[in-house]
């Protein structure tokens, strides 16, 4: 036993431990979670007429005298058991809004509908793949000495792909604040397309939200340059969303004509800094607008779906555009596992975050985001379901919900986290079968309807 690796050592303790089956089991019930919560306490649910204990459930005699429970980090790098399902909610959070269901009506998937990408601008050019890089018959050289242009063929996978041709020259103080105030430049993008339909059918701006609402959902992706940009599907219904039908003049000629015109139009200006100046933001020059048909023809919406629920559980570390952990110090930025134009990005972000004028935008604290802040996924009140209802749909089909007339009283605290080694690997086992059984059920599925 001594000449085994601790991981083995670990994994046999476990294994001949009496409540090894009932750890079993609540490793399975977290999906094989790769850092499950450890709580300890009760639940007593009572009849809220006569007082008698329905059910009680406590942890004091389970493995431990504590419950694990999902972590639910969206990051495939960090729980990939966790990642799927989050990934699943989303999958039906977007496609109930372009389809229907989940108490979203069916003819959603009738009303003006597009799939947006907007981009980050230009701060400066970059290696690139597919076809040659960056071509130039007369050469040249920048300020700096060095090469204007790349005529290499570079694989997509390049690591010098995104990287910039001369770091001197690259505008990193830009990209740092353009993706500081990326999410403020959306709302603004949002706001003027409910502004450009309404003058475009002469409506007063401000009675727009009594004809029509203007309804989203979008997910930011990192480029390769380590720069956002954004995908959303955008949805036009009438004044009580989801429920209402939107009025006879919206189109979606009409929707993508104000998409187009607002994403060129709208800018939002930094916080002027004597170090920096006043930088003025603004979405790149790379604007696509697709409309989503019913009838088939045009980006297929379970595709569009899933796209999105694909890039919401990359983290940035997957992406190589940054860390999934904060940076606490200037040292832990410098011995950032990450290429030199990343760790330029970070060290930008960190220098820009210690400036007063600067202090609002939590540089330092979004360090390892270079910058951006804020969820990956967002959406618009009335778009479709939400997290949280999917999550009790799901408690309910377990049943684990709790019974409208019934009292609960519970008294749960956090004793820690994580997996020993060898309950890791267990648990990595755990997530596999059950990811292996998923995929052998879906092409069972897929089989049959070909059938």
């Amino acid at each position: 036993m001594r000449q085994l690796p601790e991981t083995d050592r670990d994994a046999i303790r476990l294994a001949q431990d009496p409540q090894f089956s009932r750890w079993l089991e609540q490793i399975t019930a977290t999906g094989g979670c790769a850092h499950p919560v450890h709580l300890s306490g009760y639940t007593t649910t009572l009849d809220g007429a006569t007082g008698e204990i329905l059910h009680h459930y406590d942890t004091s005699n389970e493995p431990g005298e504590r419950l694990l429970v999902r972590c639910r980090n969206r990051r495939a790098t960090i729980c990939p058991a966790c990642s799927r399902l989050h990934a699943g909610d989303t999958y039906h959070l977007v496609r109930a809004g372009l389809l229907g269901g989940r108490s979203v009506p069916a003819a959603v998937r009738y009303r003006p509908r597009l799939f947006v990408t907007l981009t980050a601008p230009s701060f400066g050019p970059v290696h690139r793949a597919g076809g040659q890089c960056r071509p130039r018959r007369d050469g040249g050289t920048c300020e700096h000495g060095r090469p204007l242009g790349c005529g290499t063929l570079h694989a997509s996978d390049a690591p010098i792909v995104g990287q910039p041709l001369c770091s001197d020259c690259y505008d990193y103080t830009g990209h740092v604040l353009w993706h500081a105030y990326a999410s403020k430049l959306w709302d603004r993008f949002v706001i003027d397309v409910r502004r450009r339909l309404a003058s475009s059918v002469g409506l007063v701006q401000s009675h727009f939200a009594d004809h029509a609402r203007l309804s989203f959902a979008r997910v930011a992706e990192y480029q390769k340059r380590a720069a956002v940009h954004v995908h959303a599907v955008v949805r036009l219904d009438g004044p009580a969303g989801s429920a209402d039908e939107p009025p006879a003049w919206a189109t979606v000629r009409l929707l993508t004509d104000a998409v187009r015109k607002s994403a060129r139009r709208v800018l939002v200006c930094s916080s002027y800094s004597p170090a920096v100046g006043e930088q003025a933001l603004r979405w790149g020059d790379q604007i696509d607008a697709r409309p989503l048909h019913s009838d088939g023809d045009g980006p297929d919406d379970d595709a569009v779906a899933a796209y999105v629920a694909k890039y919401v559980t990359k983290g940035a570390s997957e992406t190589g555009a940054g860390l999934d952990h904060p940076l606490t110090t200037w040292a832990e930025v410098r011995s950032a596992p990450v290429s030199a134009h990343v760790r330029m990005l970070m060290g930008t972000c960190w220098r820009l975050g210690g400036l007063p004028e600067y202090e609002p935008l939590r540089l330092r604290a979004w360090t390892h985001t270079l910058g951006y802040r804020g969820h990956i996924l967002t959406k618009s009140r009335a778009y479709s379901t939400t997290y949280a209802a999917l999550r009790a749909e799901r408690a309910h089909h377990v049943g684990h919900s709790d019974t409208p007339e019934a009292i609960t009283e519970r008294n749960w605290r956090y004793v820690g986290s994580g997996h020993t080694p060898g309950a890791a690997l267990i648990a990595a086992g755990v997530a596999e079968d059950l990811a292996s059984n998923r995929e052998a059920a879906r092409d069972a599925c897929k089989g049959g309807e070909r059938a």
